[in-house]
């Protein structure tokens, strides 16, 4: 019989649910401490590089702690980081920073969230790790109902555009790959050391993309406008607090409580990322209220249906 503690333990999963929630209105208030404006990419995706680079440190840092020896990848993983770095971080990420510069948080969270259904679609049609059932097919089409009306109710921020919820569906498309690889990946390494090389190798990755396009003759003069230097520092050392933190939580919950018991808390990050927008960047949704609700409560409803087992399979 399980304890209080087993039984209810998996409900930690909010937590890093809420950090990643967090992380939106994060990197909008980044881009105003660092004056990165939305036609900068390059600055974006500096910023971008100088976030996961420190939060490669940091996870490999506890990822050190937790396994009790220094981690270093096997000779035969080293193509594995490679791989996972540039569709983990460095794609995935170049076009979030991109798209989020030209989007609100809201909208931005609300998007974002289609990742779990991209990664459920390839995952099952192209590298066969998972079976399709009607439930998860219903899920698939509600869930991106969600991410339809979200982009037709009401005007958050202006129109929709490719740089803007475009770039955030192809950032969804490239973190779904990278869902699938990790699961092939860790099959004969360590989560944790993957995931921590990846971070630095992206990260630096995207650092040198945006030094190069800032260092073009078309870039505005100077890496970065910084307002305040401890903010800066502050919201820097944040994020890469949120990605290290959370992954690490969210990889100590998977090895302990069974997998659908844990991914299914999946649908409250764009929940959180909306809140968290609405009241640290004091976006205007009066007039999109009623779309956002229900495209929260789709995609939430279509999280919920692709990653609740069904219970023909449940022990």
């Amino acid at each position: 019989m399980q304890s209080s503690a087993e039984k209810y333990g998996r409900f930690l999963a909010i937590f890093p649910c809420m950090l990643w929630g967090m992380a939106f209105p994060a990197i909008k208030i980044g881009y105003d401490i660092f004056g990165i404006a939305s036609s900068d990419s390059g600055g974006q995706i500096l910023f971008a590089g100088i976030r996961f680079f420190l939060a490669g440190i940091l996870a490999w840092s506890i990822g050190s702690v937790i396994h009790k020896k220094p981690l270093l990848p096997k000779r035969s993983s080293l193509y594995k980081i490679a791989v996972l770095s540039l569709f983990q971080t460095f794609l995935q990420y170049m076009f979030f920073y991109i798209g989020l510069a030209h989007t609100t948080g809201v909208k931005g969270s609300i998007i974002n969230a289609s990742n779990t259904f991209f990664a459920l679609f390839i995952s099952a049609v192209i590298f066969r790790q998972e079976r399709m059932t009607i439930k998860k097919w219903l899920g698939l089409l509600v869930g991106f109902g969600g991410v339809v009306v979200v982009n037709l109710s009401g005007d958050l921020s202006g129109s929709m555009s490719l740089h803007g919820e475009g770039f955030m569906l192809i950032s969804g498309v490239m973190s779904a790959f990278s869902s699938v690889l990790i699961k092939k990946y860790t099959e004969d390494e360590l989560a944790f050391t993957l995931s921590s090389f990846q971070f630095m190798l992206g990260g630096a990755g995207l650092a040198a993309a945006g030094l190069i396009s800032k260092s073009s003759p078309s870039a505005s003069s100077g890496i970065f406008t910084i307002s305040s230097l401890p903010s800066a520092i502050a919201v820097v050392l944040i994020l890469a607090g949120i990605s290290a933190i959370a992954y690490s939580s969210w990889g100590v919950l998977l090895n302990r409580y069974e997998v659908s018991g844990i991914t299914v808390f999946g649908f409250l990050i764009p929940i959180f990322g909306s809140v968290f927008s609405i009241i640290a960047l004091k976006e205007d949704i009066r007039g999109s209220l009623a779309g956002i609700i229900i495209a929260l409560i789709l995609v939430s409803a279509g999280t919920l249906l692709v990653q609740t087992p069904d219970e023909k399979n449940q022990a």
